[in-house]
C-alpha cells in the first residue's frame, strides 16, 4: 500500500465523490433506502441490511441502479415503470422515487455537514493550486455542497442531473470521474479520485486514474476489500493524507 500522500508534482487535480466523502450523507441515504425497501420486501424476502445490502448493492451507484441491482440480489422482479409513477409504487421508478422524497426530506429538515477533514484537505489542495472536483450520481449533488456550504471549494461539480442530460453510465463505469477531469482540462492520469464506495473505487481504476484514494470508516475488511479492487491508498478519515508540493501555473 502506498504512503497516504497526494503528490503535486505528479498529480494536478482531485475529484472527490460527495456523499461519504465530502458530505457525511451516506448514513442517511442507507436509512432511506431501508425505509423504502423494507416496506415492499414485507411478505416477500427478508428486510434490507443497513449496512451489508446497502454497502454492496446501492452505495455508489445511480438510485434507478440500486433498485435494480438489489432487488436482483433477493431474485425480485418488478416493472421499469417510469418518472411519473406514484413514489412507492412497486416499479424500479416508483421505489427510487419514493427513496428521493424521503432523502430529501431529511435534508430539507436536519441540514447537510461536511467533514472536517475533507473540507481542511480542500482548502489546503486549492492553497497549493490544486483544482478540485465534486461528483454524485445523485440528481442532488449540487444542492448538498451548496446546503453544506462547500460548494465554493469545488471548480467543477458533476452529479446525477449532468449524468441525465449527457446520457452518462453510473459507476463503476468511470464516465462521471472523467467528464469532472474533462471539464478541468487535465489527463485522469494526472488526477486524483477520493470515494468511499467500491463502485467509486472501482471506477477510479477503470478511467486510469493517476492516484485512487479510498476512504473507509468501518474497519480493515472493507480497506481490504477496496485495495483489492484498485485502491493506491486507504485511509479512515482524510485527515490522515498528506500533500505534498504544489502544482505550478501552466506556462502560455
Amino acid at each position: 500500500m502506498n504512503e497516504p500522500v497526494i503528490d503535486l508534482a505528479s498529480i494536478g487535480a482531485v475529484v472527490f465523490d460527495i456523499d461519504g466523502v465530502v458530505t457525511d450523507t451516506a448514513r442517511g441515504h442507507a436509512a432511506a433506502w431501508k425505509h423504502v425497501f423494507d416496506a415492499f420486501l414485507r411478505g416477500r424476502s427478508e428486510p434490507f441490511d443497513i449496512r451489508d445490502d446497502y454497502l454492496r448493492h446501492v452505495d455508489g451507484r445511480p438510485r434507478l441502479d440500486g433498485v435494480r441491482t438489489f432487488l436482483a440480489s433477493r431474485g425480485i422482479a418488478v416493472p421499469e415503470g417510469g418518472p411519473d409513477d406514484e413514489p412507492g409504487a412497486p416499479t424500479v421508478h416508483g421505489l427510487g422515487l419514493a427513496k428521493d422524497q424521503i432523502f430529501i426530506a431529511q435534508v430539507d429538515k436536519y441540514g447537510v455537514a461536511a467533514f472536517p477533514a475533507t473540507v481542511a484537505l480542500l482548502h489546503e489542495l486549492r492553497r497549493r493550486g490544486a483544482r478540485t472536483a465534486a461528483v454524485s450520481a445523485s440528481l442532488h449533488g449540487r444542492r448538498l455542497v451548496t446546503a453544506a456550504g462547500v460548494a465554493h471549494l469545488f471548480d467543477v461539480v458533476v452529479d446525477g442531473g449532468d449524468a441525465a442530460l449527457m446520457n452518462l453510465p453510473g459507476k463503476p463505469d468511470p464516465a462521471l470521474f472523467l467528464e469532472a477531469v474533462r471539464r478541468l482540462a487535465l489527463p485522469a492520469g494526472r488526477a486524483s479520485v477520493v470515494d468511499a464506495a467500491l463502485p467509486g473505487v472501482q471506477a477510479g481504476g477503470k478511467g486510469g486514474f493517476g492516484l485512487v484514494v479510498a476512504v473507509t470508516r468501518d474497519g480493515p475488511g472493507d480497506a481490504a476489500a477496496l485495495a483489492g479492487h484498485g485502491a493506491h491508498v486507504v485511509v479512515p478519515d482524510l485527515g490522515e493524507l498528506s500533500v505534498r508540493g504544489r502544482v505550478l501555473p501552466l506556462r502560455a
